[in-house]
C-alpha cells in the first residue's frame, strides 16, 4: 500500500509538470504569435532596402532612411508632397470630435430608453440592433450619396470635409454603444431614481448629478472603443476624402502601398509606427479604467 500511494504522488507529480509545462509551451507561442508582427514592423521600418523580398527580422543594412523619407528630409527621395503631421492631426482631430459627441448623444439616449417609458420604446431598440446586424459596407454606397446631397445643401458637411466625416462616424458608432450605456444602466438600482424624485429632482438632474458619476468606467469604454474605431478606419475616409491634406492617417499612409511597381513599405512601416503611438498612451494611461468598465457592471447591484 505504501508503495502504490508514492507511485500515485509521483504520477500525480509528473502530470502536473506536463500540465505546467503544456501551459507555458502554448502561452509563449500566442505570445510570439502577438509580438512577431509588430516586431517585423519595426524591423521593416529600419530597412532602408524598402522590399518584402530581401526583408529580415534583423536588417543588414539598418537605418534611419525611411523616417527622413516620412517626413521629407531625404533629397534623393520623390513620393509625391507628404503631409505626415498634418494627417496624423486630421485623425485626432476627426475622432476626439466624433467620440465626445457620439459620447454625449449616446449617454442620454441610453438614460431614456433605461429610465423613461414611452411609445415605441421597445421598437426603437430592436430596430436600432438590426441595423448593427448589416455590415457597414453594405451602406457605402448609400452614405456618400447622403454626404454627397447634404453638401450641395450646406457645403460644410460635405464631401472632402471632417464635419461630413464626423457626422457619419456618429451615426455609425451610437447603435451598439446606446446598447452597451443602457445595458449598464440598467444595473444601476432605480432607488437611486426615487430618491432623487423624492427630493424633488427633475429627469435631467437625475441623470447629471445622481447617475452619470456611476457611469464613468462604462463612459472611458466606449469612449476608447470609439476613438481607436474612427482613429483606425480607412474606408469612409478614403471615400468621403479627396484632398491631400485632409486625410487621415490610415488613409494618407495607404499612398506608399498604392503603386503597382513602387511599394515603399518601409516608410508605410515608419510611418504606422508613430500613428501607434496614440493607441498605445491611450491605453498605458486608461488601462485600469478600460478594466473596471467591462467588469463593473457584471458584480453591480
Amino acid at each position: 500500500m505504501p508503495d502504490n500511494t508514492v507511485i500515485k504522488k509521483s504520477s500525480i507529480k509528473k502530470s502536473r509538470r506536463w500540465s505546467v509545462a503544456i501551459r507555458l509551451i502554448v502561452a509563449l507561442l500566442l505570445i510570439a504569435f502577438a509580438i512577431f508582427p509588430v516586431l517585423w514592423m519595426i524591423s521593416a521600418s529600419f530597412d532602408n532596402s524598402n522590399s518584402l523580398a530581401t526583408q529580415s527580422l534583423i536588417p543588414a543594412n539598418a537605418g534611419i532612411a525611411n523616417y527622413k523619407r516620412l517626413f521629407n528630409k531625404d533629397p534623393n527621395f520623390s513620393f509625391g508632397e507628404i503631409k505626415y503631421w498634418q494627417w496624423l492631426l486630421n485623425s485626432i482631430k476627426v475622432s476626439g470630435i466624433s467620440t465626445i459627441l457620439s459620447l454625449s448623444i449616446t449617454t442620454m439616449a441610453a438614460f431614456a430608453f433605461s429610465r423613461l417609458r414611452f411609445k415605441g420604446r421597445v421598437s426603437i431598440l430592436k430596430s436600432i440592433l438590426l441595423i448593427q446586424a448589416f455590415p457597414n459596407l453594405l451602406s457605402l454606397v448609400a452614405t456618400f450619396a447622403l454626404v454627397s446631397n447634404f453638401g450641395n445643401i450646406v457645403s460644410a458637411i460635405g464631401l472632402n470635409t471632417h464635419a461630413g466625416l464626423i457626422m457619419v462616424y456618429m451615426g455609425g458608432s451610437m447603435g451598439m454603444n446606446i446598447w452597451l450605456m443602457k445595458g449598464y444602466l440598467d444595473t444601476i438600482p432605480r432607488a437611486i431614481d426615487e430618491s432623487g424624485m423624492l427630493d424633488g429632482a427633475s429627469p435631467f438632474e437625475i441623470f447629471w448629478h445622481l447617475l452619470l458619476p456611476l457611469l464613468r468606467p462604462i463612459l472611458f469604454v466606449v469612449s476608447i472603443l470609439s476613438f481607436i474605431g474612427t482613429y483606425g478606419d480607412f474606408l469612409l475616409a478614403r471615400v468621403l476624402l479627396n484632398d491631400s491634406s485632409k486625410y487621415t492617417l490610415m488613409v494618407g499612409l495607404q499612398i506608399f502601398t498604392a503603386g503597382q511597381f513602387d511599394k515603399k513599405w518601409g516608410v508605410f512601416a515608419a510611418g504606422a509606427l508613430i500613428g501607434a503611438v496614440p493607441i498605445m498612451l491611450i491605453y498605458f494611461f486608461l488601462q485600469d479604467q478600460i478594466v473596471g468598465g467591462l467588469t463593473a457592471g457584471s458584480v453591480k447591484g
